[in-house]
């Protein structure tokens, strides 16, 4: 097997950076590759020289101590070749980004399953919202939160653009905004193939865009037109439910014609918060900056008296459904970072004030997440 790196491999996303480690880590003797998919019990891997069935060794196996210590789509990987011809994953390069969540599944137990790992070395995480019925500014926020804590830069494509008006759509675009101001917002549409050139051009060589999104937001059908082709199927929005079906079932990568690498992931209806605190106190920098001028150092910002946050809330300087969003996340992301006992104590008061909390956005004519 060919000795890969440097150059030959920045088409794929290789930079100083993974180089930098392969010196350091004293790897320069392999050849290293970037995972393009995950199967059962195995990986696909690419680079300049071509593509590889591999496989982890059962020391790296019986080392793992947690999810992020197995490869993710998106890992620059070292690779060996073992006497039968097997190529196996030698060691995972440091990672420059990592995307995560936790998974809104229980286990048998009634316990919450562990975080997971969307992807690695992700440059830019692209938002996809349907403009439909299933519409969540907050959701888009909450994505939002979970990119900046892997220090990955977010934007939003509003996808389905053909289903409203140019006035409805200019609304959806500006609630985003007042929300996320910096953020980049692309409008577009499979059908009417609108705003597709926008997004061709926006997807630059070299550089790993991750797409996330609910199922049937049309993540597979953009990516297929990126790719001027169709490698990936698609699924029917349900007539009765307007919910999509899980077309995608696997994280994959796929490069495009301009340069541009992308991540096609299942779609999830749950988009659960790790420990992201600082990625939430960043996104909402405006309440982290109020929150300076609280009473109590240790202020809430729920109920507390001389609370600076809900002066502004009151005053309307602050929008209330972004308070009422920024409160939930921040008291996911502290639960989510207590033992499991701690967890046990506490799961019931948190489900009441999950309820609580989503009957009151409700109520203002949000979505649930």
């Amino acid at each position: 097997m060919e000795n890969i790196s440097g150059r030959e491999n920045e088409d794929l996303g290789y930079d100083a950076f993974f180089e930098a480690s392969r010196v350091k880590l004293r790897l320069v003797d392999f050849a290293v590759a970037r995972v393009t998919a995950q199967h059962k019990g195995g990986y696909r891997v690419k680079n300049a020289s071509g593509e590889y069935l591999t496989k982890i060794t059962g020391k790296q196996i019986f080392n793992a101590t947690a999810k992020e210590d197995f490869p993710a789509v998106g890992d620059w990987v070292t690779l060996s070749e073992e006497t039968n011809g097997q190529v196996m994953i030698h060691k995972i390069l440091p990672r420059k980004t990592l995307l995560k969540r936790t998974s809104g599944d229980k286990n048998r137990l009634g316990e919450k399953r562990e975080t997971q790992i969307i992807a690695a070395n992700i440059d830019v995480a692209l938002i996809i919202e349907s403009v439909g019925r299933d519409y969540s500014l907050n959701r888009i926020e909450r994505y939002f939160a979970l990119a900046n804590d892997g220090d990955i830069q977010g934007a939003v494509i509003l996808n389905k653009i053909d289903l409203i008006s140019q006035e409805e759509l200019e609304l959806k675009i500006n609630e985003i905004k007042g929300r996320l101001a910096n953020a980049t917002v692309i409008a577009t549409s499979t059908l009417t193939d609108e705003g597709l050139a926008e997004l061709k051009r926006y997807t630059t060589k070299g550089k790993t865009y991750c797409f996330l999104g609910s199922s049937g937001v049309g993540k597979s059908s953009l990516i297929n037109k990126l790719l001027d082709e169709a490698p990936i199927k698609t699924e029917k929005i349900g007539e009765r439910s307007g919910r999509g079906k899980h077309a995608t079932t696997a994280r994959e990568m796929y490069f495009l014609a301009q340069g541009g690498i992308v991540i096609d992931n299942p779609g999830v209806r749950e988009v659960g918060m790790t420990d992201a605190s600082t990625g939430i106190d960043n996104l909402f920098d405006e309440i982290t900056s109020l929150s300076q001028k609280c009473k109590f150092v240790d202020c809430t910002h729920v109920h507390e008296p001389g609370c600076a946050v809900l002066l502004a809330v009151a005053s309307g300087q602050l929008n209330k459904s972004q308070h009422a969003n920024y409160i939930i996340l921040k008291k996911e992301t502290a639960h989510n970072r207590m033992t499991g006992l701690e967890k046990k104590e506490k799961n019931r008061q948190f489900g009441k004030f999950i309820k609580s909390a989503k009957k009151g956005l409700r109520g203002m004519g949000h979505k649930e997440y």
